[in-house]
């Protein structure tokens, strides 16, 4: 039976053994064909061969049938039900039926395209909270996610300079057109020069184990909040090195589909939820490479599309916009930047975190928060409540010294980094402005009102911080106040009356 003739015999409402919503709609793409039929959806592949895709055999589409299904409900297990075989009975099709096996479908619970998190963006509906549950999410998945040595071989430094090449070879042909000479030679000197100096850096991510098995595909179209959850779909089963990659070859997909839609805040929320999580600091030395690299493909695919025929012309015009949008993107990825360290001060509940974040997203920097590096250290979840020997004075010690560390190191890559903690110590401030001589050094003040950091505190619940109203005396007493080179770079900032854009202005111009 040819495809034509299963997409119409699908089409019809007789076809299915429950009941269905009428007429059924089609979804097709150059590789498969959806059928919307109400409660379910059945995907079909396409009997095509691309190369880097090849469902030409009946074997074939079952095989990547049954690994899209057992990928797939890894991530979003209330979406993928089954694979069921498609039977003909001389001219009728059937599901399940008694005739001969001539194709297969994967049956799926239908959702409605508004709980896409690329529609919620675009309805206003995609708030802060749903980007902090994708970054958690997306974290425990590349927890989880397989890894072996065969998987590992992929995050050779051959492997992945040959996908990104290959970008380039496919793309010369829009030089004057969609980009710019200067913007293609800028973004292949950039990879070029990656690759040739930090081949250590892609043996040090294999010895982490951060190759995995990932996503592969991971954009806002195949993010969804579905039953009060976020659910991750469509994941690619179909080419080993699509998916067998750095963990930060998925988040550096999200991010830069959040940033290409004018979200930066929420790309950077995404990726320090993210990093809060897995303490992934080393992934960020190769976030620029594959920020790029994804802008780059997104640019190149939508270049295709000025070269097709049988598209109108005012659909070529706006493809020609979208790919030189990507292109500049991908440029701008590469660009360098002075790094800087920005270390929060303040009481427990003078609003020091929310402030940090709001630093963090508008400067699209890293938010290192005290809390987190403190229970890594101590091997214990997040959200798991410490016991009285996370506050030691040796933890308080360990903890700061594990901030500088990583905040030095990250300001050293071009980072803006924001240190969220007391920063109550001298003894814990001084080695961060030892490094005013290399980037800039800011303490911000954070204060409120003495009964208001009471309030705040009693009411505080689902966040990290174990710090109690009992403790605000203490840390009154004990805070040293800052010495006069200190205060040369200091910022106060009253959490109660002051605007954080304003602050971000002022850090801005300093």
């Amino acid at each position: 039976m040819n495809l034509e003739t299963l997409i119409q015999q699908m089409q019809q409402p007789e076809f299915y053994p429950h009941p269905v919503q009428n007429p059924i709609t089609v979804m097709q793409t150059h590789t498969s064909c959806v059928f919307l039929t109400g409660e379910y959806a059945y995907k079909v592949k396409k009997p095509v061969n691309f190369g880097f895709l090849d469902y030409s055999t009946l074997e074939k589409r079952q095989h990547f049938l049954g690994a899209e299904l057992d990928m797939n409900q890894e991530t979003a297990p209330d979406l993928y039900l089954e694979v069921l075989p498609l039977t003909q009975d001389g001219e009728k099709l059937a599901i399940e039926g008694s005739g001969e096996v001539v194709d297969y479908a994967l049956k799926m619970r239908q959702f409605p395209q508004s709980v896409l998190f690329s529609e919620m963006l675009e309805q206003g509906e995609l708030s802060p909270q749903h980007i902090i549950e994708l970054g958690q999410v997306v974290a425990e998945f590349h927890k989880t996610s397989k890894t072996n040595p065969y998987i590992d071989r992929f995050g050779e430094v051959e492997q992945i300079k040959q996908a990104v090449d290959e970008n380039y070879q496919q793309t010369e042909s829009y030089i004057g057109t969609a980009q710019s000479l200067e913007q293609f030679k800028n973004t292949k000197a950039f990879t070029d020069q990656f690759f040739a100096t930090q081949g250590e850096l892609f043996k040090q991510r294999q010895k982490a184990g951060k190759i995995r098995e990932c996503h592969g595909d991971l954009h806002l179209r195949n993010i969804c909040f579905w039953q009060g959850k976020v659910q991750l779909f469509d994941r690619i089963e179909f080419n080993e090195p699509f998916r067998f990659v750095d963990t930060f070859y998925d988040v550096a997909f999200a991010i830069m589909d959040l940033d290409a839609r004018g979200r930066k805040d929420l790309g950077n929320l995404f990726l320090n939820t993210y990093l809060e999580v897995t303490a992934d600091w080393e992934g960020l030395q190769v976030l620029p490479l594959y920020l790029s690299r994804q802008a780059y493909v997104r640019a190149k695919v939508t270049s295709f599309l000025l070269n097709d025929p049988n598209i109108p012309e005012s659909e070529r015009e706006k493809a020609l916009e979208t790919a030189k949008k990507y292109y500049k993107l991908a440029d701008d990825y590469t660009k360098a930047k002075p790094g800087q360290l920005i270390l929060m001060s303040g009481l427990s509940g003078a609003g020091k975190t929310t402030v940090a974040r709001h630093i963090a997203q508008g400067l699209q920097g890293i938010h290192l928060r005290s809390d987190a590096v403190r229970k890594h250290l101590a091997g214990i979840a997040l959200n798991e409540r410490g016991s009285d020997d996370l506050y030691t004075p040796e933890m308080n010690q360990k903890t700061y010294e594990r901030l500088a560390e990583v905040g030095i190191y990250l300001a050293n890559l071009g980072y803006s980094v924001v240190l969220d903690a007391k920063y109550d110590r001298l003894a814990w401030r001084s080695p961060l402005f030892d490094q005013k001589s290399r980037f800039r050094v800011t303490v911000v003040y954070c204060s409120a009102p003495l009964e208001v950091l009471r309030d705040r505190l009693q009411q505080r619940v689902g966040d990290i911080s174990d710090a109690t109203v009992d403790l605000l005396q203490s840390q009154q007493a004990n805070f040293e106040d800052f010495t006069a080179t200190e205060r040369e770079h200091l910022v106060e900032f009253d959490t109660t009356q002051g605007e954080v854009a304003q602050l971000l202005s002022q850090l801005e111009r300093e």
